[in-house]
């Protein structure tokens, strides 16, 4: 049985396998998204049981040569507290996009380093607006929305780039006709990029499109991309959720959906 040791990784989904253990559907650095099983993990003397929780940077061992392989030990790296409300919600979207677009045994190491980093912004500004004042939470409560946002694109479009569902964004798609600066254009699904219609709801300039391709072909990508979503995040999210929403096969996602409600109330 091959053994895997050390091995950075995040749990994204967790079911119940029988009365004391658990499945784990796992994102690892070296190996992509794996399932395992923890087993007597919901034992309450079970020293996996503190530790295998979402959005906490982790080293795993693991064996076996199944489709479903066996956690051996777990270690939990640290780092930052678990975030509650819009901030957990926000970490429970990226796992439910992996969940539903990332392959078994597909390895991103690039993909894993940009959620790490995004699970780090997500739980940094939960912490940030939890320990601000009543007199300035309005204002940073905004300032923090707009960090998660600005990440949260990041990751799509890294998310999409990785598993190949991005088109080149340098030039139209269809025609392979450079971008005009100031010309207007849209990514449709299957289609890519074209030049907006009046029926369009939103739209990104050449030169907007063009920034963004510019941060994906950088060294550190991830980072670059911050700074180019910043610049055009309305559109940006409508262009995505778009084509997101296409290739996971639903018209809204349940994290999503859970938001709304919750918004609602």
């Amino acid at each position: 049985m091959k053994r895997i040791t050390d091995e950075p990784a995040y749990v994204l989904h967790r079911y119940d396998w029988s009365e004391s253990s658990l499945i784990l559907e796992v994102l690892t650095r070296h190996h992509g998204r794996i399932a395992l099983v923890a087993k007597g993990a919901k034992k309450p003397s079970s020293n996996f049981r503190p530790i295998l929780l979402p959005l906490q940077p982790l080293h795993l061992a693991f064996g076996g040569d199944a489709e479903i392989r066996t956690l051996r030990s777990s270690e939990w790296m640290g780092g930052h507290v678990m975030p509650t409300g819009e901030a957990l919600i926000a970490g429970y979207y990226l796992n439910e996009l992996l969940m539903r677009l990332l392959a078994r045994d597909d390895p991103h190491p690039a993909l894993f380093d940009a959620y790490a980093l995004t699970v780090h912004i997500i739980a940094q500004e939960f912490l940030k607006k939890s320990e601000e004042t009543a007199a300035t939470a309005d204002g940073v409560e905004r300032a923090s929305e707009r960090v998660l946002e600005v990440a949260l694109r990041a990751f799509e479009l890294m998310l999409l780039r990785e598993i190949g569902f991005l088109p080149s964004l340098k030039s139209q798609t269809a025609s392979l006709a450079a971008l005009q600066a100031d010309t207007a254009y849209v990514l449709i699904p299957e289609g890519g990029l074209r030049a907006a219609h009046s029926e369009d709801r939103s739209s990104l300039t050449g030169m907007q499109w063009l920034s963004l391709q510019a941060a994906l072909d950088s060294g550190a990508p991830f980072s670059q991309l911050l700074q180019a979503c910043s610049s055009c995040l309305q559109p940006l999210k409508t262009q995505l959720r778009t084509l997101l929403h296409y290739h996971c096969g639903v018209t809204t996602l349940k994290t999503r959906q859970m938001m709304v409600d919750i918004q609602s109330l």
